[in-house]
């Protein structure tokens, strides 16, 4: 098992000290635990600032990678919310700022907006879910410091409801083009069915189809395979590789033969 999308208490939302959860995931037989902590700089509730003490943080996993070294393969990690105007360069500074194996880039907040409080009545939801999209393209082309995007349709669990897709096929697949070429990667991320979104996965169905035929379609890329990964999101121990066999045969069923690994930012791959 490979869990690539893990937190403890650096992140605001988790209480879980670090220990913890490294000893979980090696009793559950996790092979590789990328730890990735939210930094969501200038994030908009003052309750959740999603900062971390980056000193205590970084020497910290340096010393749980060393100490656990002989039972699990601990990777230096760190998720960054991504936000438009100056947000940009401190998310650009912290990706540079510490010798990481494997970075995840979300999307937590858009046009100024926190996914989770916003007022999906105040326009309707299909214009909402449209803005997300148009503001994770337009960041994507000014960020390219993280290595998977987190995550993909994460408006979906917090909207009254999932609107018709066709009208963001056109603006996913831009996306979607985007990150191939820019030799990322995206995540299937197990939270979904802790939210209760059924079988609106995240990445969708739809979306982890067409990120592989746009790969297949490419005939240079800078990877041997499709970058996909395996995330539990967990924040507890209780959820670290949360339905990951499920979710690999799922990957398997979509056509998809590897997850993808890191290593001081470099690719590679385990066949499913």
């Amino acid at each position: 098992m490979y869990d690539y999308h893990t937190h403890s208490s650096f992140s605001d939302d988790s209480d879980t000290p670090l220990s913890d959860m490294v000893e979980k995931a090696i009793q559950l037989g996790i092979k590789e635990m990328a730890v990735t902590d939210h930094y969501d700089p200038d994030y908009p509730d003052p309750e959740f600032p999603f900062l971390i003490d980056m000193e205590k943080y970084h020497a910290t996993l340096l010393d749980y990678e060393d100490r656990y070294a002989g039972s699990i393969k601990l990777r230096k990690g760190i998720e960054i919310g991504i936000q438009h105007g100056d947000t940009i360069e401190k998310c650009k500074e912290t990706a540079a700022g510490f010798d990481y194996d494997f970075i995840i880039g979300s999307f937590h907040c858009f046009c100024g907006n926190d996914l989770y409080k916003n007022d999906y009545s105040v326009k309707p939801v299909e214009e909402s879910v449209m803005d997300f999209y148009e503001y994770m393209y337009d960041n994507l082309g000014k960020f390219k410091d993280y290595d998977v995007l987190g995550h993909f349709n994460i408006i979906d669990r917090y909207t009254p409801y999932v609107p018709d897709y066709k009208p963001y096929d056109e603006i996913i697949h831009a996306i979607l083009e985007m990150i191939i070429d820019d030799g990322k990667g995206i995540e299937l991320n197990t939270s979904s069915f802790r939210y209760g979104m059924g079988d609106r996965t995240t990445a969708s169905k739809e979306i982890l189809e067409d990120y592989l035929s746009i790969w297949k379609s490419r005939n240079s890329l800078p990877a041997s395979h499709p970058i996909v990964t395996y995330g539990s999101d967990a924040h507890f121990t209780k959820d670290l590789a949360h339905k990951y066999d499920d979710a690999v045969a799922y990957l398997k069923s979509l056509g998809f033969e590897h997850l993808a690994l890191f290593d001081g930012r470099q690719v590679s791959f385990t066949e499913i």
